[in-house]
């Protein structure tokens, strides 16, 4: 079931939100250096991490849920949200170069009817990001966040999730290593907890962070069919014709083919 989108609205203009902003948009921007002139599409709650690539992409749309509810995106400007319905995507064929899934996934009633649709939507060679709790970590059982409600995931079930889908994996990394909390305190040492964390115990952090790529599979002909040549058996009954060298019936049965 899907948080309401005001709720997630403004848990990320809290303390703890904009730490999230940035945590995991540096782990997101570490795989996307630059979307100059591509095109870019978010699926769930994507918006705060997209707002970092609106002055250089050629065009962003924000996909939200009709379960989860739409809001206005970005703030002051030109409006790129719309209202979808995440298993029939309303976009032809082809059309974005590059799809990030926040606080969707885990939350869809059919994940991989979701994850077909963004395949369909992204061009051949496409590269999506998705984003989603960590089943070993700790911010999957904490109601502070909205990565604590929904499907979390481990690594192997994410990973074929996607493989069944026909993507490609090209990437694995994790973000929140530090404990959920809202201690302005360990808020303020956030970078410093996600380095470490990232060292000593990434198995356990709060995010999966996987990147993907659209795989297409090119047909291959299956060129004219040869006929084989078998032997016909024929049937020589014992005792008839005395003399008769059996191999050689067998090879002119053959030869009759």
């Amino acid at each position: 079931m899907y948080l309401d989108v005001q709720h997630q609205r403004t848990f990320y203009d809290l303390p703890l939100g904009r730490m999230l902003r940035v945590l995991v948009g540096a782990r997101i921007r570490a795989r996307w250096p630059e979307l100059t002139g591509r095109r870019l599409l978010g699926v769930g709650y994507a918006a705060p991490y997209m707002r970092p690539y609106l002055e250089e992409v050629e065009r962003s749309v924000a996909a939200m849920p009709a379960a989860q509810g739409v809001v206005a995106w970005p703030r002051g400007g030109r409006n790129s949200a719309t209202l979808v319905e995440e298993t029939d995507l309303p976009f032809p064929d082809h059309v974005f170069d590059n799809a990030l899934i926040v606080h969707c996934l885990d939350h869809c009633g059919d994940a991989e009817a979701l994850l077909r649709e963004v395949w369909r939507v992204l061009v051949p060679g496409g590269r999506m990001i998705v984003v989603v709790a960590n089943r070993r970590g700790l911010w999957a059982r904490s109601e502070l966040s909205p990565f604590g409600y929904g499907r979390p995931f481990s690594r192997g079930q994410i990973e074929g999730l996607l493989r069944a889908c026909q993507f490609r994996l090209t990437a694995s990394d994790e973000a929140l290593c530090l404990p959920p909390t809202r201690s302005r305190l360990l808020l303020r040492g956030a970078p410093a907890w996600e380095r470490i964390g990232r060292r000593a115990w990434p198995a356990f952090a709060g995010l999966l962070v996987i990147e993907a790529e659209k795989q297409v599979f090119r047909g291959v002909p299956a060129g004219e069919k040869r006929l084989i040549k078998a032997l016909r058996p024929m049937f020589v009954p014992e005792g008839a014709a005395p003399g008769l060298n059996r191999s050689r019936v067998i090879r002119r049965a053959g030869s009759g083919l």
